[in-house]
Order: structure tokens, then sequence, then C-alpha cells
């Protein structure tokens, strides 16, 4: 069944792009929709099976020259998640399946992204009613993972788009009464100069503290391009030529001025989060990504093949 479905999505020239951010060593109850090793690595090797894994370069540039086969795929992770080393890496290894790791450089060695301080701290709440400093959000309640759950995705989705200093603040305010925060959920430097070591890893740029483009000035918005782009290369010593956008929904994460500030900084192609697959008329500025969240793997395909025909 996979197979046959992956091979009507090759018969066309279309490059697939997989967008993940963590893979777990086992289910997280407040992350539960995030890959544990054991499905990562069913994923990777069913994959492999059927398409030619490559880098993420390698697929722009066969774009670019119209040599793209419906063949290829390319998978991707952002942020730079401690995880993303310790446990996806060593799965790609071993199926010698090349990935690109796009990095925010503000949060290497200790930094810990600011969804991740409210999920951190909503998991580690007594149960109770607690209030938000914030009008426009109402009070949580918490007690099973369904609620903490919840409480987590309330206080995430209200703050995602305000400006970074504003939600900085709110969030501060809101984990404050907490300690003992994990601090390293995200890369050390280590982890990062091992990982750009590995023959199947390519480091891309993510901005310094992964802030919505679209909610900065220019010259802030440059800034974090240019800024957090300098911080890796300085980390691995290797120019990085590709970049994600934070979040990534075109107008709503990003613009087409934010495209050109990436090209500015040195950059080669950006990807997005905007679902679809790539071809030879894809802006190398605004390329698609698209993963299937099925835990079933035939499931996980035929969305794969849904989404190479524009149908989801």
């Amino acid at each position: 069944m996979i197979a046959k479905l992956l091979g009507a999505t090759m018969r066309r020239p279309r490059h697939h792009t997989l967008i993940f951010h963590r893979v777990m060593r086992e289910r997280d109850p407040m992350s539960p929709g995030e890959p544990t090793a054991e499905w990562f690595r069913s994923l990777i090797a069913m994959l492999a099976r059927n398409f030619e894994i490559i880098p993420l370069a390698d697929a722009v540039n066969k774009a670019r020259d119209g040599r793209l086969s419906g063949r290829t795929i390319s998978i991707t992770f952002d942020d730079g998640y401690a995880d993303n080393c310790t446990v996806a890496l060593p799965i790609l290894e071993e199926f010698q399946a090349p990935a690109t790791f796009f990095i925010a450089s503000g949060f290497l060695d200790g930094g810990r992204m600011w969804n991740d301080s409210l999920i951190e701290a909503v998991r580690r709440l007594p149960e109770g009613r607690y209030e938000v400093d914030d009008d426009e959000v109402p009070d949580i309640e918490v007690s099973d993972w369904d609620s903490r759950r919840a409480a987590a995705n309330s206080l995430i989705k209200a703050w995602k788009h305000l400006s970074p200093d504003i939600r900085q603040r709110k969030v501060d305010g809101f984990v404050g009464q907490l300690s003992g925060l994990p601090d390293d959920l995200m890369m050390s430097s280590g982890q990062l100069a091992a990982m750009a070591a590995s023959p199947v890893a390519t480091i891309g740029g993510h901005t310094v503290s992964h802030p919505i483009l679209a909610s900065l000035p220019a010259d802030e918005a440059r800034n974090e391009i240019e800024s957090g782009k300098a911080a890796v290369e300085d980390k691995i010593q290797r120019e990085l030529r590709l970049f994600a956008y934070p979040n990534g929904k075109l107008g709503n994460d990003y613009r087409t001025e934010h495209a050109a500030l990436v090209r500015e900084a040195g950059f080669d192609a950006a990807v997005a989060t905007d679902w679809g697959t790539m071809d030879a008329q894809t802006d190398a500025f605004a390329i698609p990504r698209f993963t299937p969240w099925q835990t079933d793997l035939t499931r996980f395909s035929i969305d794969l093949w849904r989404c190479h025909y524009g149908l989801i």
C-alpha cells in the first residue's frame, strides 16, 4: 500500500520537504504529537525504501535547474532542540539520511524558548486555578494532562504574535512563580559542533531569538537574521546558506520584504511552513514544507500523497 501510494507521488517532478521540531525518547504527555524515537526510526526506514532522501540544498539546485524527478524528499528540523542531536541524529546516520537543522542562536547553551517556558511551567503547577495577568486571557485551571495541555496552548496562542519584549514580559510574569525549569532543552555549542561534523547534517539559520519577523521594525528583523547567521557560523566555522522563517506563514509571520532581507544576508534559499511541495516554479525564498501528523505510517503516506496533489 505505502509503496503504491508513494509510487504515484513519484510520477510528478515535485519535491517534498518535511518539517520536524523534536524527536522524543518517549511520548511526552505535554507534547503527545511530537515524534518518538521508535516512530521516527520506522518513518525514516519507510522513506529510505521509497524515496531518495537528499539534502535540502540539493533539492533547491535541482528545482532551479529543472532536474527534479518526483522521487526525492528532504528532512528539516527547526529551532535547535538538544534531542535533534541526541535522538534524531543517530537514527538519521543509521540510514544515511541527510537533514537540515535550522538553529535559533540565542537559545544555545542553556536558553529556553518562550513557549517551552510556558509548557514546562504548566507541567509543574500544582493542581488548581490560576489567574493570568492579561485581560485577554481567561484564568486557567490545571489538574490532569488534558487540562495542562489546554492551559499551555491557550497561553501560547494568546501571546504568540505579540512583540518579543511584551511577550517575554508576560511569560516571565507567569513562570516567575516557579523554579527548576529545565535549561537543557536546546543544544549546547558542543552538540551543535558535533552535529555540524556529521556527514548527514546541514546547519541553517533561524534568527537569534525566534521572533515573528512581521512584528518587528525592519532594522530589528534584519539584525535577527544577520546576527543569528553570524553567531552560528562562528560556532561551527562554516557558512550558512539556508534559512527558516520563525513560525513561517507568509503574510502572518513574514512578508516579502523579509525574504529580501534573508537574500541580502547571504542565504541561497529559505523555507516556510506553508503547506505544499517544491517544483521548478517555486520561489527559492518561500519553499513550502509539510509533514503529516498521522502516527500510522499508511495514513501518513496517504496524506503525503494528498499534499503532493494539492488535496490538503
